[in-house]
């Protein structure tokens, strides 16, 4: 009651200390559940199906399917027919058209609407005879087109007529090679599909079945049920044990192509960020709210132990004087904890809609009990244990003395902090050397790869910081009476020198404020750092994903309407447009990205940075580029892989418009791109458009990349009314882009 009465800014200061550093801990639990929550939400809401169960030839479909749905967090699965066709063909506009060899599906007439990422209706109706919208292209077929279907074993095509055009956003992982060996090139999806009614392709292909057992298979889609394990981790286990189990029932007769799988082992990956946070910017704010408190502990230290000289004088036991500490102690842990939970479930609700500090109740329980449990000792190691110290230690009349010669600490006289300094430099020098970065890209895949050692670095130097300013103050208010009395003369006049005089006798106190203040200010500044450079990145990373303020592109190979880059540069808030092909070619056996610029104006209408390429500055590798017509510029993993040397001849294949066939154009490699707009994470090229167009008979482009000068939402929507709604054509705008990327 006395402390209450007598001692309340103290108390109100270790209560508040202790409350922060609550504080910190349970919000990092909320910062951990939402962050993790949101991955492998996002993770699921990205995959349209969660399996692809592929059955192995002689396998019983029916027995199957049953097999399927009754798995564990099965809750929907439908059986989806491939067969494999020599070739389609169609008569538009008096001409005959050919593709080469494709694929044709039987589906479920719900297939659709239970898996609706799968299938994008264009034009005409959203069931019957389907075609994929650059088999369309291909064929220069519509609606009402007759379309001719080869089917392999020397039967006779089929034909059926197109009720509607569709786009199939999910090509790669629909066509996927399912039990393909780990590390195997990724299979390319077929240039012509065709989607029919299930029963439309049994009439089809049944016989094709019973010539050729080995152009036709059956698979089955399924989903599982969204309520998953908040953390990706948890959730990519659980998934994958699912998908073994089901493997074992099915006893060999089929194989699952987990694609939620997947996804959640890259969101498991980049949960990986999230601890870097936590270590980077979460522990430093804990500790110096825990430095907070114990200065604040400290400050009471002298009067503490008049206070017990006092009691010990009046017959009380150092046993019972630790109890009182104790006390005191316990007061301040439970309302700095009270209040520190309250404020981090203020602050959980403010910024993550949660006043959890975990993604299960498990993990909640634990955040918060850690939390709490941190508070008390925090408030014991700050309040009890100097007393026991005192109590056990200090004679009456030790503790009765206010003014005494207190030697340097140990790690003063050892020069610990100048070590420290030392060694955060060697740290931070040797990983620099070894060329360490956060982000690697093994084969174009972007991965997270973490070394704790470098966080020596940081932490060294915050440690080696604080304890060099600590004894530079201290130095200063020893031999600086005379500045000090200087700078106090103002506001205390001819008590100047009495004012220095006791700085000087209080350094240590004055040195352990001055030490936290330091700290507080470089926390905030690197938080601050952080945030404004996080913020600049993922502009950054949505600029690169999203091509340019505004991006119009389509999937077709007879890419946008000729006219289509004029009307956009006649947008008034259009600054700039720029046409970009992009094709597909092959390098031996492997299918990548080409995309075809105007190296001299390709600047002005997107960011072109000097990380983009290697060897030189953007300004430089593009006039290269423009240089020569048969110019190629390749990416690191291509060159590796097939060591090219500047000036090879590279033979790419890339598809012609006269007969969509694959055909070697030459080209020669004269640099490396690591980065481009629009392009993918894996291996592309870059060539010169007219080169390309030249090439395949065809100046087809795919997109038109926009710098606006004025709202990029708006211009978007302008360019989207240039195109009819039914023609595949997407707007983006990177304001939008960047909301997913933050």
């Amino acid at each position: 009651m006395g402390l209450l009465r007598r001692r309340r800014l103290r108390l109100a200061g270790e209560v508040l200390g202790v409350a922060l550093a609550v504080s910190f801990l349970a919000s990092l639990g909320a910062f951990f559940a939402a962050s993790k929550a949101r991955m492998t939400k996002e993770a699921v809401a990205g995959v349209p199906v969660d399996w692809q169960v592929g059955l192995v030839a002689g396998a019983d479909p029916a027995q199957a399917a049953q097999i399927i749905t009754s798995s564990s967090g099965v809750v929907t699965a439908l059986p989806v027919l491939y067969a494999d066709v020599t070739g389609l063909e169609a008569t538009a506009g008096g001409s005959v058209q050919t593709t080469g060899p494709g694929k044709v599906l039987g589906l479920p007439a719900d297939y659709a609407s239970t898996f609706p990422g799968e299938i994008r209706f264009l034009v005409g109706a959203q069931s019957g005879v389907l075609l994929a919208q650059q088999t369309a292209a291909n064929l220069h077929a519509s609606v009402g087109t007759v379309v001719s279907i080869g089917r392999p074993g020397g039967l006779p095509p089929v034909q059926f007529t197109v009720q509607g055009i569709v786009d199939l956003p999910a090509a790669d992982s629909m066509f996927q090679a399912i039990g393909a060996a780990p590390g195997s090139a990724p299979q390319a999806p077929p240039d012509n599909v065709v989607l029919l009614p299930a029963d439309l392709w049994h009439q089809a292909f049944d016989p094709v079945a019973q010539v050729r057992p080995d152009t036709v298979k059956t698979e089955f889609h399924a989903n599982l049920s969204p309520v998953l394990p908040p953390d990706p981790t948890v959730a990519f286990t659980q998934v994958i044990a699912r998908a073994h189990n089901l493997e074992v029932r099915l006893a060999g007769a089929g194989l699952v192509g987990n694609n939620l799988g997947a996804q959640l082992d890259g969101a498991r990956t980049d949960s990986l960020y999230a601890q870097l946070l936590f270590l980077a910017l979460g522990v430093p704010g804990a500790v110096l709210a825990a430095m907070f408190t114990a200065v604040i502990g400290a400050a009471g230290g002298d009067r503490r132990r008049r206070e017990q000289a006092l009691l010990r004088m009046r017959g009380a036991s150092p046993r019972r004087i630790v109890r009182l500490a104790a006390a005191e102690a316990g007061l301040v842990g439970i309302a700095g904890v009270a209040l520190g939970l309250v404020g981090a479930a203020v602050a959980g609700r403010l910024a993550f809609g949660t006043v959890r500090f975990g993604g299960t109740t498990g993990q909640a329980l634990a955040w918060g009990i850690g939390a709490a449990v941190a508070g008390l000792v925090l408030s014991f190691a700050t309040i009890l244990l100097p007393a026991w110290r005192d109590a056990r230690g200090v004679t009456i009349q030790a503790a009765r003395v206010a003014v005494g010669r207190a030697d340097r600490p140990l790690w003063a006289r050892l020069y610990l902090d100048v070590l420290l300094l030392a060694a955060a430099g060697l740290v931070f020098w040797q990983s620099v050397k070894s060329g360490y970065r956060v982000v690697l890209a093994p084969e174009g895949v972007a991965t997270i790869s973490v070394s704790y050692v470098t966080f020596l670095a940081p932490l060294l130097l915050w440690v080696g910081s604080a304890l060099f300013a600590w004894r530079l103050s201290t130095g200063l208010l020893t031999r600086g009476r005379r500045a000090l009395a200087r700078l106090a003369q103002p506001m205390a006049h001819g008590l100047s020198g009495v004012v220095a005089a006791s700085m000087s006798r209080q350094r240590r106190l004055l040195s352990r404020g001055l030490m936290i203040m330091a700290l507080t200010g470089s926390f905030a500044v690197s938080t601050a750092v952080f945030n404004a450079t996080y913020a600049a990145q993922s502009r950054v990373d949505a600029q690169l994903t999203n091509g340019a303020d505004v991006l119009a592109t389509t999937a077709a190979a007879t890419g946008l309407p000729p006219g289509a880059i004029d009307a956009v540069k006649r947008l008034p808030s259009v600054a700039a447009a720029e046409p970009l092909q992009h094709r597909f070619a092959y390098v031996g056996s492997d299918l990548q990205d080409l995309f075809g610029i105007n190296a001299a104006t390709v600047g002005s209408a997107t960011t072109m940075s000097d990380a983009f390429f290697a060897g030189g500055h953007a300004s430089q590798v593009l006039a290269k580029l423009q240089a020569t017509p048969d110019a190629v510029l390749v990416s690191d993993e291509t060159v590796r892989d097939f060591q090219l040397q500047p000036g090879d001849l590279l033979r790419l294949r890339l598809q012609f418009a006269s007969d969509h066939a694959y055909h070697i154009v030459p080209f020669h490699y004269v640099g490396i791109v690591r980065e481009f707009p629009t392009a993918p994470k894996d291996s592309f090229f870059l060539a010169n458009a007219s080169y390309v167009a030249t090439a395949t008979g065809s100046p087809a482009y795919q997109s038109i990349l926009i710098r606006t000068n004025g709202s990029p939402p708006t211009v978007a929507a302008q360019v989207r009314r240039l195109f009819d709604p039914g023609s595949g054509v997407a707007v983006r705008d990177i304001v939008s882009e960047l909301k997913v990327t933050l």
